[in-house]
Order: C-alpha cells, then sequence, then structure tokens
C-alpha cells in the first residue's frame, strides 16, 4: 500500500463533524443492536429449558464479558494505532499495524482457550455457582472456550476496518453472524428439522459456528477489498505490538473491570438464590441492548479522534466530543423513563418465575437512572484512548469500578438486599460521571489552546498527545 492509498482513506478529516459522527454511529448501532438482540434471543431460548441452565448461563456471562472486554481493548489499541497512521498519511505501517494487530489477536485467543479450560471448575466455584449448576456450566463453556479466537479475531479485524473511516462493512458483518446465531440456536438447542437435542452445548456450538462466519468475513475484506494484510514478520510484528498495546493494554484492562466486577456483582447476588442470579443475568443483558447507541458513539469516537489528531484538525475533535455528551445525557434519560414504565413488560418477556422477574423488574428500574452520566465517562474513556493517553482513561474507569460501584454495591446489599444492591449501583455511575467530565474538562484545559469561539463545548480542543 502506498502513502497516496492511505491517505485516501483518510475519510473522517473532511465534512461535516456531525455527519461524520452519524456515519460511524448509526452502522454501529445497528450492528451492536443485532448483536446484543443475538443475546438477548440467546437468553430468551435458554430460559425455555428452565431456572438452572438460566441461572447457570448466568454464572457464564462474566467470562463472556471478560473476553469480549480483552478483544474490545486489543480492537481500540488497533483503531487507535491505525486510525492515527492513515490520518499521517503512513501507508506501510497502516498495513505493517493491520496484519500485526490479527496476529496478537490470536495469539491472545489462543491463550484464553488454553487457560480457560485449564480453570473452568475452580474459577465458576470462585463466581459462586453451586456445585449442582457447574455440569451445566461446564456443558457451555468447555464448547465455549474452544471458540475463543473466533471472538476474539474479528473484533480486532473489524476495528481495523472501521479505522479506515468505513463503518459499514463491520456492521454487516456483526449482523450476519447475529442472523447465523439467531438461526441457529433453536435448530440446536431444541432439536429441531431433525437435529439432536442439544440444550446448552447447542447454544454454545451455534455460537461458535456464528462467530467464526465474521472471522472469514472481516479477513477477506481486510486482505482483498482493503489490502490491509501482508505476509506476517515477527520481527516488525513485536514493534507493532508495542503500538497497539501502548493503547490496547491500558484499554483491555479498562475493559476488563467491567466483567470482573460482574462477576462480584453476580457473586453478591448469590447470597440472595440463584433466581436473583438469573434475574441480574437477563438485566445486564437488557441493560447493554439499552447502551447500545452510548457504545456506539464510543466506538466512532476513537477513529475520528485519531485521524483527525493525525492530521492536526484539533477544532473537529471539540465539537465531536461535545456532540457525543450531549446526547449521553438525552439518551441516557430516554431510556431511564422507557424502563420505568416497562421494566415489567420486559421482565415477563424472559421469565415465569415471580423472584426472577421481580429482580429484573427492580434493576430496570433503578439502575438506568445513572445511565446518562454513565455514558459521558464510558465516551471521556474513549477520547483519552483515541488520543493516545490509555492511562488517564484507565484511572477515571478504574476509580468509578473499584472506588465507587463495587464499594457502593456491597454496603446497599448489607443494608437492604437486592433494592440496596441496585441502588449503590446507580449512585456510583451518577457520581463517576460527575467526576470523569470534570476530569476531562481539567486535564484539557491544561493541555489546550484557547478555544475556538463557535464550539461551546465542555472539552476543549487537545488532551495532550
Amino acid at each position: 500500500m502506498t502513502a497516496a492509498a492511505s491517505a485516501h482513506h483518510a475519510r473522517l478529516i473532511h465534512g461535516g463533524v456531525g455527519a461524520n459522527l452519524v456515519a460511524l454511529a448509526l452502522p454501529m448501532v445497528v450492528g451492536l443492536f443485532a448483536v446484543i438482540a443475538f443475546n438477548l434471543v440467546d437468553a430468551l431460548f435458554i430460559s425455555r429449558l428452565g431456572t438452572a441452565p438460566l441461572a447457570a448461563v448466568g454464572f457464564t456471562f462474566p467470562v463472556a464479558l471478560l473476553v469480549g472486554s480483552l478483544g474490545i481493548g486489543l480492537g481500540t489499541g488497533t483503531s487507535s494505532a491505525l486510525s492515527r497512521a492513515i490520518g499521517e498519511g503512513d501507508g506501510h505501517r497502516v498495513q505493517r499495524l493491520a496484519t500485526d494487530a490479527i496476529t496478537l489477536a490470536l495469539v491472545v485467543a489462543i491463550t484464553i482457550c488454553v487457560v480457560g479450560m485449564a480453570t473452568l471448575d475452580p474459577l465458576f466455584r470462585l463466581l459462586g455457582a453451586p456445585d449442582a449448576l457447574l455440569p451445566r456450566v461446564r456443558e457451555y463453556m468447555e464448547i465455549w472456550y474452544l471458540g475463543a479466537p473466533f471472538i476474539v479475531v474479528p473484533m480486532v479485524g473489524n476495528n481495523a476496518i472501521r479505522a479506515t473511516g468505513d463503518a459499514r462493512i463491520p456492521s454487516a458483518i456483526m449482523i450476519f453472524g447475529a442472523l447465523l446465531n439467531c438461526l441457529l440456536d433453536p435448530l440446536l438447542i431444541f432439536g429441531l428439522a431433525g437435529l439432536p437435542h442439544l440444550g446448552l452445548r447447542g447454544a454454545a456450538i451455534a455460537t461458535v459456528i456464528a462467530r467464526a462466519s465474521t472471522l472469514l468475513l472481516s479477513l477477506a475484506v481486510l486482505g482483498l477489498r482493503e489490502r490491509l494484510l501482508t505476509r506476517p514478520a515477527w520481527t516488525a510484528a513485536f514493534v507493532s505490538w508495542r503500538k497497539i498495546l501502548h493503547v490496547g493494554l491500558p484499554a483491555a484492562g479498562t475493559n476488563l473491570l467491567a466483567p470482573l466486577s460482574l462477576a462480584v456483582i453476580t457473586a453478591i447476588a448469590a447470597r440472595f438464590g440463584p433466581a436473583v442470579v438469573a434475574g441480574v443475568g437477563v438485566a445486564t443483558r437488557v441493560e447493554a441492548f439499552s447502551l447500545l447507541t452510548i457504545m456506539a458513539v464510543g466506538a466512532s469516537l476513537v477513529p475520528f479522534v485519531g485521524q483527525n489528531w493525525g492530521a492536526g484538525e484539533q477544532g473537529r475533535i471539540r465539537l465531536a466530543v461535545h456532540h457525543s455528551y450531549r446526547f449521553a445525557l438525552y439518551w441516557g434519560g430516554a431510556v431511564w423513563l422507557v424502563l420505568l414504565v416497562g421494566a415489567p413488560w420486559v421482565a415477563a418477556r424472559f421469565s415465569h418465575d415471580p423472584k426472577v422477574a421481580a429482580t429484573i423488574t427492580l434493576y430496570l428500574r433503578l439502575v438506568p437512572l445513572g445511565y446518562g452520566m454513565q455514558g459521558v465517562a464510558l465516551l471521556t474513556g474513549s477520547l483519552f484512548n483515541a488520543l493516545a493517553r490509555p492511562l488517564v482513561s484507565t484511572a477515571l474507569q478504574g476509580g468509578r469500578m473499584i472506588g465507587l460501584y463495587l464499594p457502593l454495591a456491597f454496603l446497599g446489599s448489607r443494608v437492604a438486599g437486592p433494592d440496596g444492591l441496585f441502588g449503590g449501583i446507580t449512585i456510583a455511575n451518577l457520581i463517576a460521571g460527575a467526576i470523569a467530565w470534570r476530569a476531562a474538562r481539567t486535564i484539557c484545559d491544561r493541555d489546550a489552546p484557547p478555544p475556538l469561539p463557535e464550539a461551546a463545548a465542555p472539552i476543549p480542543p487537545e488532551a495532550g498527545g
């Protein structure tokens, strides 16, 4: 790939800021909607097997989030490094980074598979799974772990495509994988169309097959259309890995905090019985669905900010963050109002067990009150990752999880049971969003030139280099 070809891919340094963000975020919303809808459909099919299988999958969800967070971290590092190289017009470095990102993802995924299989029973006992549920957990996760490469590598590949400014193709790949998964789920779980009744194993097999399809598609796009893949060279790979991991390791560590914290929340919920664990598992899936638009905007900020930073367009970065923060607050408020009224209806779709339904309803009426400020905190992290200042993002997210989320949830559960548990989570998100907003303003004011008069934004133009 020539420098000219790379410069041609710098699509995000021209045109309206809002238009670029919408063009990036809308396909992401659709793609994330498909993936998270699959998770909800998956939970819905599994719930038809009974409370015990649903509770077993509830215990596996933190591990699935953990692996997904590793993939997101590596993808963020790839998108940050690649988009800045594209903005600078360095064609050779763009091709090298994309290739080496894929090899790094493969190494990480194989490691996850080996470690996960070796620690399966001890890990889930640590998460609070009773011995009676361990066979069901094992039934699902033995297959799921073998498919780890099909989970991590496509996430990195799609982020590499997105770094060029193309969000449509990654979205289409995500949608295809989700639809295939939804098609295979009932066939393999319940033994339809002459297939064997596989139960939880069928759900895991469906996931692995669907993810494998997304791996093939993302590699085809990177190699054939974008021509971003070249022959691996291990000496050069280590140089690229350092660039990717400069952002990717802190981002992965930050992303790991969410599933690890959810694992602790699951262990706390286990004190109140399997029905509460099942309810929390369903509610957190609904939560992921509710926050997907903010997640899409955050993912869109990384390539947009990276390309514009590489091209020296700091004013466009300020406007993008201003629009993003405002959207997060509006969206979070709207979601809370909808779920305040609709939570019982949502709960009834997933379980006929009164205690499970009551847990889902309680969670979805309390926790969404903090979604707007939670979104601000997430967007702030995306901003600093894009600007290659991941340690700031890690400090903010670590403070949110370790300093606020877990202590307040634990104290709340001790004082008021599940009500206090969910109330503590809500308060933590409200406080964390305010801290992230203030910290971003303080750090950016220190490093930035005077703001442009047309941008009354909460974030000044640059956050350092």
